[in-house]
């Protein structure tokens, strides 16, 4: 649902919206307040986080609409606003652009275009909204948030947002390379820090493709997290091009050849999703945690090279999309009794 704040001092219009737009109002796709003025505006705006969209006309008492775009730049600078006024003229046109707008609809208003740029405008919020969870559930973005970057990213309820903690149903990986310790010693700093990001660009893009989040770099490891549907297909088929890619991999010294390579872990379930660290050292880190995502690392941990192990519940449950061997039981850290583990080969 799109939630969109009409500006206008036409005492007409806003019947002549619910009129328009009754379908979608009874559809809740659309839900319309009204303001007769900039001020009452801002106010409403102040009042209530949850608005995506503004349609402002120009020529209004107590504050216009050319004013109000630049408070909302300053105020609430992810908020989308849409100019409908029956000063067209260029030089309008470009204040307007000039000062935010997203779009410029004339008057007499043609309810059929306006209703094709309320929809392609609140494509693009929904695709900010969707960006922006996205940065906060990657972790490594968080190495670079402050108070200046939070308030910028929508002010307070972005930041509150941040604060929330879940329960989610998701699938953790676990990927490290193997053998890369040992090369690391032997090798210029420089160099090896080159390696390694190479190798990370490999599992991040794979990770990505198939709409996983990268949760942090540990070591020469990385912990990615996979939710929405089919989250576990999801997470081995990244995780099997991931192994396919790096096996592919060569480096070559002056008298020897490192052929990278990686041990997985995967497992699925519910985790506990939030932010943990220190508020006193501001390091905070939101991630998943619980039973889950430690068997998904004791899993990586008991890995060879070049295996992607799961367990038994998760075979049974990708063992009509994915070739699987069983490996057999084996006690995994802080786990009373034997689980049951499989090895996906594709």
């Amino acid at each position: 649902m799109g939630k969109i704040l009409v500006v206008d001092d036409e005492p007409d219009l806003e019947t002549l919206i619910k009129q328009k737009f009754r379908q979608h109002i009874r559809l809740n796709t659309y839900e319309f307040i009204f303001a007769s003025n900039g001020l009452d505006a801002l106010e409403i705006l102040k009042a209530d986080n949850d608005i995506d969209l503004v349609l402002s006309d120009i020529n209004m008492p107590g504050m216009d609409g050319l004013t109000l775009l630049t408070k909302i730049g300053e105020q609430k600078g992810l908020l989308k606003s849409v100019i409908v006024s029956a000063y067209g003229d260029m030089e309008n046109i470009r204040i307007a652009m000039n000062r935010g707008a997203f779009d410029f609809v004339t008057k007499p208003i043609d309810f059929r275009d306006l209703e094709i740029t309320i929809d392609r405008t609140l494509a693009q919020v929904n695709l900010m909204k969707d960006t922006l969870k996205a940065i906060k559930e990657n972790s490594i973005f968080r190495l670079y948030v402050d108070e200046t970057v939070l308030n910028f990213m929508g002010g307070g309820e972005f930041e509150h947002a941040l604060m929330q903690n879940e329960i989610i149903e998701g699938s953790m990986a676990f990927i490290d390379i193997c053998g890369f310790t040992s090369i690391s010693e032997s090798l210029p700093p420089n160099r090896v820090v080159g390696l390694l990001n190479t190798y990370f660009e490999i599992m991040v893009e794979e990770i990505l493709k198939e709409n996983g989040i990268v949760d942090k770099f540990m070591g020469d490891a990385v912990m990615a997290v996979f939710k929405g549907e089919f989250h576990l297909d999801r997470a081995l088929d990244a995780c099997l091009s991931i192994r396919n890619i790096i096996n592919e991999q060569r480096f070559e010294e002056v008298d020897s050849v490192y052929r990278p390579q990686v041990s997985i872990g995967i497992n699925s379930g519910e985790m506990v999703s939030g932010n943990i660290g220190s508020h006193r050292l501001r390091k905070l880190d939101y991630t998943v945690i619980g039973d889950v995502v430690n068997v998904a690392a004791r899993l990586q941990s008991e890995a060879q090279v070049d295996q992607l192990l799961i367990t038994e519940e998760t075979y049974n449950k990708v063992k009509d999309s994915f070739e699987c061997r069983r490996i057999g039981e084996v006690f995994l850290k802080n786990k009373k009794l034997p689980l049951v583990i499989y090895e996906v080969a594709g």
